[in-house]
């Protein structure tokens, strides 16, 4: 699709007369002399001359891999330490608040996703809609992020392990290391097919936790003694550590959600994107909330927050495998931790393909990318090799627990991990308050939105900035009051100087190397599905410090998604499915997969 910006009246032509004044489709080499607002190109030589990123995933494997980066180690391993920590109480309520913050900021990714389903996700929105500057900052910071819960992943493999040996376990974190690697240097069919398979069984694992801890609950257990609602009543619960401890959660909750993001990731890859980025929002959330409400409700009545090596130094145990063992089982209790270790590997697979992506995201924009050129080869099946090699070197942190212990390690990098999904989660708010002000403003109709979620507006871009805000600022309480502990205080708040440091390198990178008026104006590439958003289309600048978009230039026409013939085909298809005899075997497999 044709690149070509448009002027501050375009809010008042209509989409039909905009889109025919753009110059031609497949022109690379088109430019409008009358443009006024400065684009950031892509490199078409480069794209073409590298290889390009494919659609390969269906909807049934984007909702599951949705699912697979949030039902991980934060749902299997993470619950012990928020239950340590906070008591049950806290638990529930931290994540209750945290699911309801993360499903409208899905509702609000979203419209942007299925408007403009581009590799870069919402760092490209951020740079596009918000500030060049905070997309810079946000870009490197996500990929980090990203790099790191595989680290995080590979270490809570380490925790699992020591459910049936001490010895080496850093040997199968290695192996692990390999295994994830190598997938995901396969087709991204491979990877979408092995994330399907795994989400598909911690999903089946988790429906007969839910059911057995009902019966564990109500007399079904080792003891044959009814629990009901005991382990709220005892000493320290159902509010462990007071505000601090409450304050605490927050973060373990959002390394838990984190991950629900990816679907911005996975846009650029996905088929029909029109159609299954609204269907995979509206479905994907509730079945995760479903899962991790009524899990945390049932881990907080039958596990004590004071259970022996719940979460401490050396170790952290699952309450999903202590809820097995209290059935009565040791068989089960095995199952379920193998289980649980299944799904660390899942979740490794998931942050290792959606880092290498922001990383390949970063590096195509041409002249000003954020990362190297060579991070934009892609192998000829559409692999960004160097990308997966750089992002998944990171991961050699995990072998840091050998020395401080696994689980010290495995809480600051979740720690780091949480934060940073809630960086993420901000971000998406903004961008989404800004593109939609630029929609309004520029005289768009709503209608024309490929999907709206019209009960956020206006509201939700600035509930999620405002309680995200809140959330990363208040919990980090424990580690100031009543005794400041320097080592967790940075845990919590070592992003935001991180992000500070990289918008102000921007800035002053921009500075010293001032683009003329004009140069903004070079040709860019014909839409495709590996084209990002990130640095495109920014229009003015209010001030050069701050490096804030003037979202009465930015040209909302740019990367919009067009519908090809294979989504008419999939549309199709599906439309006789559901108007055959077996309709209704149709409708239980697409409310299902």
């Amino acid at each position: 699709m044709n690149t070509g910006a448009e002027t501050s009246s375009v809010g008042h032509e209509s989409s039909a007369s905009a889109k025919a004044a753009r110059g031609p489709v497949d022109d690379p080499e088109y430019d409008d002399p009358g443009r006024s607002v400065p684009v950031l190109p892509i490199d078409a030589k480069a794209i073409r001359a590298h290889g390009r990123l494919q659609r390969g995933l269906s909807a049934r494997q984007v909702q599951m891999i949705a699912i697979a980066g949030t039902i991980g180690t934060g749902l299997f391993l993470g619950t012990g330490r928020s239950l340590a920590q906070g008591g049950p109480a806290s638990m529930l309520i931290c994540y209750g608040i945290v699911a309801f913050v993360v499903y409208v900021t899905l509702l609000l990714l979203g419209e942007m996703a299925t408007q403009y389903p581009v590799a870069g996700s919402f760092n490209a929105y951020a740079t596009r809609f918000f500030s060049p500057a905070y997309g810079f900052a946000l870009s490197w910071n996500y990929w980090f992020n990203d790099a790191v819960s595989v680290a995080s992943d590979l270490t809570a493999a380490q925790l699992v392990l020591q459910f049936w040996t001490t010895w080496h376990p850093w040997v199968i974190s290695l192996v692990f290391w390999v295994f994830l690697v190598s997938i995901n240097a396969f087709h991204v069919k491979a990877y979408g097919e092995l994330e399907y398979w795994l989400s598909s069984l911690k999903v089946a694992t988790i429906i007969v936790f839910i059911i057995l801890g009902i019966l564990v609950n109500v007399g079904v257990n080792q003891s044959h003694t009814y629990i009901g609602g005991h382990n709220w009543h005892i000493p320290g619960a159902p509010f462990v550590g007071g505000f601090g401890g409450f304050a605490k959660v927050f973060v373990t909750a959002s390394f838990a959600y984190g991950g629900t993001e990816s679907l911005g990731i996975t846009a650029g890859e996905t088929k029909n994107p029109s159609r299954n980025m609204p269907r995979v929002v509206k479905f994907v959330f509730w079945r995760i909330l479903l899962f991790y409400i009524l899990s945390i409700l049932l881990i907080g009545l039958n596990v004590p927050w004071d259970y022996p090596d719940l979460s401490n130094k050396s170790t952290t145990t699952s309450p999903f495998t202590i809820v097995f063992e209290q059935a009565g089982s040791a068989v089960a209790a095995s199952f379920m931790n193998t289980v649980i270790l299944t799904s660390v590997l899942s979740a490794g697979n998931h942050a290792l393909f959606a880092g290498t992506r922001v990383l390949y995201g970063l590096s195509v924009v041409r002249p000003n990318a954020h990362a190297p050129r060579i991070f934009s080869r892609t192998t000829s099946m559409g692999v960004p090799l160097p990308a997966l090699l750089l992002t998944s070197s990171v991961s050699i942190l995990c072998f840091g627990s050998s020395f401080i212990g696994s689980g010290v390690l495995w809480g600051w990098l979740q720690n780091i991990v949480g934060v940073s999904n809630q960086i993420a989660w901000l971000s998406i708010g903004l961008a989404s308050l800004r593109f939609r002000q630029a929609w309004v403003r520029q005289g768009r109709s709503l209608d024309e939105l490929k999907f709206r979620a019209g009960w956020t507006w206006p509201w939700g871009p600035w509930f999620v900035v405002i309680t995200v805000t809140a959330l990363i600022l208040i919990q980090g309480w424990s580690s100031i009051f009543p005794v400041f502990s320097a080592i967790d205080f940075v845990s919590f708040y070592i992003e935001i100087p991180v992000m500070l440091v990289m918008y102000l390198t921007w800035i002053l990178a921009k500075r010293a190397v001032p683009m003329s008026p004009g140069s903004g104006n070079a040709p860019s590439a014909s839409a495709h599905e590996s084209t990002p958003l990130i640095g495109t289309g920014t229009g003015g600048h209010t001030s050069r410090w701050f490096d804030i978009v003037d979202i009465q230039n930015v040209d909302l026409f740019k990367d919009e998604y067009e519908e090809e013939a294979t989504d008419e085909a999939d549309d199709e298809q599906r439309a006789k499915r559901l108007q055959s005899r077996a309709r209704i075997l149709w409708r239980v497999y697409y409310l299902v997969a």
